[in-house]
């Protein structure tokens, strides 16, 4: 009876200490940290001190993060020689990519690929991240490296800034920068890229030189977009730019350009480089400022630089011109129908007249948009030459020695044959054509010889256009017109030189002008149409 009462005893006191030790643990929980991000639980951590450490030492402090990779091979020393010498282990076993090889030379090589940008500091952790303090009596625990995964992989850390808002067209562009200044200059040095630095502080200093007989005033210049700029923190994941000139570079050329160098040929010039690359004239100059325009010489065998420009702002030059140009005289024919065809005669020579032609001109990004006369004044007045052809009818056939201006004197072109910004879509453009302006609104539109009218409609891009069949193998066409001149139809036989319409901005236009088009032996081979007026 002693035993069993011994036993007994012995194992009621077994299962009075284990209660007791389990109410102990039970009473007395452990104080944990729960950590949120935007309400989504990451884990449960030991020590909100240890997280926050971790993050301070662990936060990537660099912005505008890019690959640069570094080569080194052996020489007198040996590839394992150099690594040590040049205490790159530590790189290496950093480095986010590390590529052994034997190079052209049979040389034992390696290319070293880290993550480089620039330090900044006051990083901030994402918003949304809240530490809550828990009890618990579970012991399960995540690591702070755990955590901190967590957060990087769902949100980036940031650094105060500004956000640039820019509207151009249907597009919202983004840019980042760590304090406004930047954006400011960066814009200002835009504007002097396509005015010119001391033109537009002369401009700004009001210290143009004031028209006497011939010369420019610029009115005005400024940005025609909308820009809004806030204050933020800034993800530096994004590309923030944090000097004047990187910023001024994507201003200019946005991202990635379509860039490579050429050596110049023998016998060409500027404008041919320009044509033969795809950019234009304005743009060989902008990336190759040694030259100040496209009549500098240049030798053979030079290296320029051939980059295209995509302008992210647009800058807006309003110019008042007074020019004195030439006034082409024109040739009339005067047809005798008692003579026979192919009979000719000139019975009054041809004089050019001068005149002072004045414009309001408005210039994008370089490209003149929009030409509106204001005076034209008659320094010396042309003399038209007279030639008589015989002939008894009205021949449609053209002349191809002699064609006809189609447009009155004072005119400018504004835009040439070649490659080009179009100043509508912003996408690069091969103009197949002269853009003529300064005429003014509803000026006449003349046939450059005689022809057949072919076609005489409106198309979206074209407006009202017409196409007169020579039929020589020449096609002239003239677009953006205002309205056909009266008895102007599909078939009619049209004399050089005879009115077919007016000056207007119907279709893909910025302002009053003629768009010109020549094609030869096919409708639609486009040719330059200034091939036939040499």
């Amino acid at each position: 009876m002693k035993i069993k009462t011994i036993i007994t005893c012995l194992i009621l006191g077994i299962i009075l200490f284990v209660i007791c030790f389990d109410y102990d643990k039970r009473t007395y929980p452990n104080e944990f940290y729960n950590v949120y991000l935007d309400g989504i639980h990451l884990g449960v951590i030991k020590s909100k001190t240890e997280l926050e450490k971790y993050i301070n030492a662990k936060a990537n402090h660099f912005i505008n993060v890019e690959d640069v990779t570094t080569t080194y091979c052996e020489d007198d020393r040996s590839l394992e020689q150099i690594i040590q010498d040049e205490k790159l282990q530590e790189i290496i076993d950093n480095s986010k990519e590390t590529k052994y090889y034997q190079n052209e030379d049979k040389k034992n090589c390696v290319d070293i690929t880290v993550e480089d940008g620039e330090m900044i500091e006051n990083v901030y952790t994402p918003e949304g991240i809240n530490i809550e303090k828990t009890l618990t009596f579970s012991d399960e625990l995540n690591t702070v490296e755990e955590v901190y995964s967590k957060i990087v992989a769902v949100k980036s850390f940031t650094i105060k800034g500004y956000q640039f808002t820019i509207k151009n067209d249907d597009k919202i562009n983004y840019i980042y920068t760590i304090n406004k200044d930047i954006f400011e200059q960066a814009t200002n040095e835009l504007i002097k890229i396509y005015v010119g630095a001391e033109t537009y502080q002369k401009y700004l200093d009001d210290s143009q030189i004031k028209i006497e007989t011939v010369g420019s005033l610029i009115e005005n210049v400024y940005i025609d977009n909308e820009i809004t700029v806030k204050e933020m923190q800034i993800p530096i994941d994004e590309m923030i730019y944090t000097d004047t000139d990187t910023l001024t570079q994507f201003l200019l050329y946005g991202n990635d350009p379509v860039t490579k160098t050429y050596e110049v040929k023998k016998n060409e010039m500027i404008s041919d480089i320009a044509f033969n690359n795809k950019i234009s004239n304005q743009e060989f100059l902008i990336s190759n400022p040694k030259y100040r325009n496209e009549n500098s010489l240049i030798t053979v065998g030079t290296e320029v630089l051939i980059k295209e420009t995509n302008p992210q702002l647009k800058v807006v030059v309003e110019k008042f011109v007074v020019e004195d140009k030439e006034a082409d005289y024109e040739v009339i024919y005067q047809y005798d129908d008692e003579e026979y065809i192919g009979y000719e005669e000139t019975i009054q020579e041809g004089e050019k007249g001068l005149e002072r032609v004045s414009q309001k001109q408005k210039i994008v990004n370089g490209e003149i948009t929009f030409v509106n006369p204001v005076g034209k004044e008659v320094l010396k007045s042309k003399v038209d030459e007279i030639i008589v052809k015989g002939d008894k009818y009205v021949p449609n056939i053209g002349d191809v020695n002699n064609w006809a201006w189609p447009s009155v004197s004072g005119w400018v072109i504004t835009t040439n044959y070649g490659w080009r910004i179009h100043p509508i879509t912003g996408g690069r453009d091969f103009h197949q054509a002269l853009d003529i302006a300064g005429m003014g609104y509803n000026s006449p539109i003349y046939a450059a010889n005689n022809g057949t009218v072919i076609i005489k409609e409106y198309r979206y891009d074209y407006g009202n256009y017409i196409v007169i069949d020579h039929n020589n193998g020449y096609y002239t066409l003239y677009a953006h017109l205002n309205k056909f001149m009266d008895g102007i139809n599909i078939g009619t036989t049209v004399m050089r030189g005879q009115q077919i319409g007016y000056v207007g901005t119907t279709g893909y236009s910025t302002g009053p002008h003629i768009h010109l088009e020549v094609w030869k032996d096919c409708r639609y081979c486009k040719i330059n149409p200034w091939s036939i007026y040499q």
